[in-house]
């Protein structure tokens, strides 16, 4: 489809993209929400954790959206509770997703959550297919979330015909190229903060692999780019950091989506470069919307009022397809 012309324009101030970004992720705060937890059981013997709320409606729906956060979040991040409860006032139960690793409780395996991890989500739309009762899943993702729900839709895979459409919000379809973006030193403080969380999480693994991990390479850890590296490469099949980036990119896979899907990235977004804007892909795929408004940083795109424009514009596109 041709790409799609977005309605989004930042008030002040919020049309600055760092404040954007930060307003929405650190400041923001969403409530009124209950999660039920569900622990699953993944196909390799690992487990992740659902948080699970339900449509506000009196009657029960046949409609669920699978939502999956980004890199070093979790299902109460304001953007994941924020269209969880947009949904929910709108008919739709929501499944939010902790990624392995990610509920507050370290996972099993060697192995954690990374940008192509995609069996996963195979695993919890196979779980919701299975035990629960609804009849169109939808699934919907935020920055690394979105690459994966974009990689998902587009693998040479099985999928059911249940799923009636997708949507990606702030996604890195090109890793390596969202990789040099947070190079810049403008996204110094992010680096920072992304880093801290992941050298944490090697810490956890290094007492619990210390024949597998290194002290060595814990001291080592100094960027993004070294943790993919030392610890995402090896430890998820991958013969090095470039290897897991090419490998596990979304971008590839968009002209084999076969659902209807919203990719939503700003133009001003300071975590992506170039090639994360597929206008080509777009072009040709009649089931890819692509929407590049000029404001909204990442997962940012704040209004004064609440909801968000991302979380309207999500529920929008599902219950276009619903």
């Amino acid at each position: 489809m041709p790409v799609v012309k977005s309605t989004y324009k930042a008030p002040s101030p919020f049309k600055n993209a760092h404040f954007n970004t930060i307003f929405a992720a650190k400041i923001r705060t969403v409530s009124g929400l209950r999660y039920e937890r569900e622990r699953i059981n993944l196909q390799d013997g690992d487990f992740l954790d659902i948080d699970w709320s339900f449509s506000q409606d009196e009657s029960k729906t046949k409609q669920v959206v699978l939502l999956f956060h980004g890199l070093e979040g979790h299902a109460k991040r304001p953007y994941m509770a924020g269209t969880t409860k947009i949904l929910n006032a709108n008919g739709f139960d929501c499944a939010a997703v902790n990624l392995r690793g990610c509920s507050g409780e370290t996972n099993l395996h060697l192995r954690s959550y990374h940008s192509g991890a995609t069996d996963d989500v195979a695993d919890v739309v196979a779980f919701v297919e299975a035990a629960k009762d609804y009849d169109q899943i939808f699934l919907c993702g935020f920055s690394l979330g979105g690459n994966l729900v974009l990689k998902y839709l587009g693998e040479n895979r099985s999928r059911p015909e249940s799923i009636r459409a997708g949507v990606a919000v702030s996604t890195p379809v090109d890793l390596y190229d969202s990789l040099e973006a947070l190079q810049q030193k403008q996204n110094w403080v992010y680096r920072w903060s992304f880093l801290k969380g992941l050298r944490d999480k090697y810490r956890q693994k290094l007492e619990r692999y210390p024949e597998e991990l290194s002290k060595q390479d814990y001291k080592n850890i100094k960027s993004l780019r070294l943790f993919d590296e030392l610890y995402t490469a090896p430890a998820n099949g991958f013969k090095d950091a470039m290897d897991y980036y090419t490998k596990s990119s979304s971008k590839q896979f968009l002209e084999d989506i076969k659902v209807p899907t919203l990719i939503l990235n700003a133009k001003d977004d300071s975590f992506l470069n170039a090639s994360c804007y597929p206008v080509e892909a777009a072009q040709k795929n009649t089931n890819l919307f692509l929407e590049m408004p000029k404001t909204g940083g990442h997962v940012g795109f704040m209004l004064f009022e609440r909801p968000t424009y991302c979380e309207k514009r999500s529920l929008q596109f599902i219950q276009d397809y619903a």
